[in-house]
């Protein structure tokens, strides 16, 4: 469809010999930026409307430079790769990572080796070496209906996560229009199974925390410590996420009842419980999940590590998925490594890491300087814990849980730490909240060492997750 907007008067525009070639390899970039919005946040992080008039404004600078070239020095893909990434198309990227990915494919693709004959984009995929437009259209017809995602850079199973998506907007769409009302059969009313579940909601609902005592045991281990300032937050936070769903809850059975009137919230929560979703009320004060059954299970599992961390010991290995805050929580490491050397100025002073090939359950003890962090996944490769370094993923297996990983600071100030990551083969790995990634869920990044180029991985868009669901 790109191509066909190709005339024959701009297809011999001009006699250079990489005329042609840069032509078809602008058209085939353009068709991979706009078909790799459907596969989500592997595809782009945000999904940009990549439009007619950035192919057009593209083709234009390439004939300009193309015209304006010394034939010795020939073409300046520097130039080429900056304007396209940067201006022509990067001009609408907000986002940081799709950025890198939009810089990558000018990289990879737009270089001397595209006017060889063994160039190909993806097998099968090569820039045609003809003299017509009926030739290139009649080469175009040949390529496959459907692309394999591996055209765009991605994995196969982007595939599967592709149709995963369509059929989950269907379901969701089939629940929306049901209707609302109670049953009139003989089978159990809304009101009632909404009820049983409240009570059972209820039940198993952690205790609120006494702030005299929370304040007690902060004040035991060291009020101004970074992690038990950090620490106070996050259960000031949980409080007020468990207070909203015990009044929720038994405002819900009143109302059930007739005690009292079904306001608008109420009525939200009673909805959203029947067809298993977070009630608004509560998704406000907390995080958000797919289901209700998995937001409530995080709730008890984040709040049994802050109760653990309080009222026993601090955890020899963190579940950074259970914080609300989890920059918070590496910004505190960072400032205890800080103040534990004595020189050390926190601006200078930068997160690095170390997977190790241990899981949780083999930690004995915590580290001597760091945290260690577990409950991340691999979105988009898979991890050899043998040798520690990325691998392609396993046919229809989406997400590998990544091994524990070693956070620590490291003081930076000479910049020695910028050479050590050039010299081994790393990818830097963006972490997120959830699997939409967003600038919102961003948490940090990370070091993942690889036996290939980092372009590969950039454009298999690998990320670590803390919450897969």
């Amino acid at each position: 469809r790109t191509y066909a907007t190709i005339t024959k008067e701009q297809l011999e525009i001009t006699s250079t010999p990489q005329w042609r070639p840069m032509l078809y390899a602008v058209a085939f970039l353009h068709s991979v930026l706009q078909e790799r919005r459907k596969f989500g946040p592997l595809g782009w992080n945000i999904p940009y409307e990549f439009n007619q008039a950035d192919f057009i404004a593209t083709v234009q600078f390439v004939q300009n430079h193309l015209d304006d070239m010394d034939p010795k020095r020939g073409v300046s893909w520097g130039t080429v790769c900056y304007m396209i990434g940067e201006v022509q198309y990067g001009g609408r990227v907000t986002d940081d990572f799709d950025k890198i990915l939009l810089n990558t494919y000018a990289k990879v693709w737009f270089r001397d080796e595209i006017f060889h004959k063994h160039f190909c984009f993806y097998k099968g995929y090569i820039i045609p070496d003809c003299k017509t437009l009926q030739a290139y259209n009649k080469y175009i017809d040949t390529l496959p209906l459907m692309d394999t995602p591996e055209v765009f850079g991605l994995h196969p199973n982007a595939d599967v996560s592709y149709q995963s998506k369509v059929a989950k907007e269907a379901l969701e769409t089939i629940v929306n229009v049901q209707p609302k009302d109670s049953s009139g059969g003989a089978g159990e009313t809304r009101e009632s199974v909404v009820y049983r579940l409240a009570n059972e909601m209820l039940e198993k609902l952690p205790h609120d925390y006494i702030p005299h005592e929370v304040k007690a045991r902060i004040m035991k281990y060291g009020h101004l410590a970074p992690m038990n300032i950090f620490l106070k937050q996050e259960i000031d936070r949980m409080q007020r996420v468990i207070s909203a769903v015990r009044l929720t809850l038994k405002d819900l059975r009143l109302a059930i009842e007739g005690t009292i009137i079904m306001n608008e919230n109420l009525r939200d929560a009673l909805d959203n419980m029947y067809d298993a979703r977070v009630p608004s009320v509560w998704q406000k004060v907390s995080w958000e999940s797919s289901t209700l059954g998995f937001w409530f299970t995080d709730l008890l599992e984040r709040n049994a590590q802050f109760h653990s961390w309080i009222f026993n010991t601090r955890p020899k290995v963190f579940w950074m998925t259970g914080f609300f805050n989890p920059q918070g929580f590496l910004t505190a490491m960072r400032q205890e490594v800080t103040r534990a050397h004595k020189g050390w100025a926190l601006d200078s002073v930068v997160l690095y890491n170390d997977v190790l090939k241990s899981f949780k359950d083999d930690i004995s003890h915590p580290p001597n300087e760091g945290v260690y962090v577990h409950g991340l996944y691999l979105d988009g490769g898979s991890w050899d814990r043998r040798s520690s370094r990325l691998t392609e993923q396993a046919p229809k297996v989406l997400f590998v849980p990544l091994p524990v990983i070693h956070l620590y600071a490291v003081n930076n100030h000479d910049n020695k730490l910028s050479g050590k990551k050039q010299e081994s083969c790393m990818y830097i790995c963006p972490v997120y909240k959830k699997p939409g990634r967003t600038d919102l869920t961003f948490i940090t990044t990370v070091y993942l060492r690889s036996t290939v180029p980092p372009e590969h991985w950039i454009m298999r868009a690998v990320a670590l997750l803390c919450d897969i669901k």
